[in-house]
C-alpha cells in the first residue's frame, strides 16, 4: 500500500527574524531561548567587524575581510545584507534554505534593514522586534557592556531610536523588561501561541511614545 505524501507544513521549517536596537539585549534572549528550545537552529551570519574577545569564528559569526564579503555579494550568496556602524553583515542564503528544507525551524538574528530584505525573499517568515522597556535602561545596558567607547555608544544611542521606529514593520514585539518573561514571549511566538504580542497592539503605544521621542 502506498504511503500518503508528508504534508508540505511538516517538511518545512519555519524561519523567526528576530531584530532589535543595539543594548535591547537581542543576543542574549536568542542564547536563553536557544538553549530552552534546542530543536531550534541558528543561522549564523557574516561580519567584517572586529572579533571580540569572548567571540568564536563560525559561533558567534563568521568573521570575514571586506573583499570576501564583497566577493560574497557579487556571488549573490546572501539572503540579506546590511552596513551597520562601519560594517557589514549578511546572512547566508543557501545554509538557511537548506535547514528549512529539512524541516528545521531557523532563528535568524539581524537588524531591521536585513529583515526588510528576509521579508521580502520569504513573506512566510515570522519578524520579531526586540524593544527596551525605556530609553535609560537601553543607555545603562550600552555602557554596562564596556566595549565601546562613549561617542560610539552615544552614536549607538541616536541610531537605536531610527531602529525602534521600525518596529511596526515587525509581526511581533517583545519588551525586554523582564528577562525570564521576555524569554517566555518568544517562546510563546515560537510555538504560535504569541497572538498577544502582535508588534501593532495597542498596549504598546505609550512605551513607543517614550522610546521614540
Amino acid at each position: 500500500m502506498n504511503q500518503k505524501p508528508i504534508p508540505p507544513s511538516t517538511r518545512h521549517g519555519k524561519l523567526f527574524v528576530i531584530a532589535a536596537p543595539s543594548g535591547a539585549g537581542k543576543t542574549s534572549l536568542v542564547k536563553a531561548l536557544l538553549e530552552r528550545m534546542p530543536e531550534l537552529h541558528v543561522s549564523v551570519s557574516n561580519t567584517t567587524r572586529p572579533k571580540r574577545p569572548t567571540e568564536e569564528h563560525g559561533r558567534e559569526y563568521y568573521f570575514v575581510s571586506v573583499p570576501e564579503f564583497q566577493e560574497l555579494v557579487q556571488r549573490e550568496e546572501f539572503l540579506e545584507h546590511a552596513r551597520v556602524f562601519d560594517n557589514y553583515y549578511g546572512t547566508g542564503r543557501r545554509p538557511v534554505e537548506t535547514q528549512l528544507r529539512q524541516g528545521h525551524n531557523v532563528v535568524l538574528e539581524i537588524d531591521w534593514q536585513g529583515a526588510q530584505q528576509v521579508r521580502k525573499a520569504m513573506p512566510e517568515c515570522a519578524t520579531i522586534f526586540i524593544l527596551p522597556p525605556s530609553r535609560p535602561a537601553l543607555e545603562e545596558r550600552l555602557r554596562k557592556r564596556a566595549t565601546d567607547a562613549d561617542e560610539v555608544i552615544e552614536r549607538r544611542l541616536r541610531d537605536a531610536v531610527g531602529d525602534m521606529s521600525h518596529s511596526r514593520e515587525f509581526d511581533y514585539a517583545v519588551v525586554n523588561d523582564d528577562f525570564e518573561k521576555a524569554v517566555g514571549d518568544l517562546m510563546r511566538i515560537v510555538a504560535g501561541r504569541g497572538e498577544d504580542l502582535r508588534a501593532g497592539r495597542p498596549q504598546l503605544q505609550p512605551l513607543l511614545a517614550e522610546l521614540l521621542a
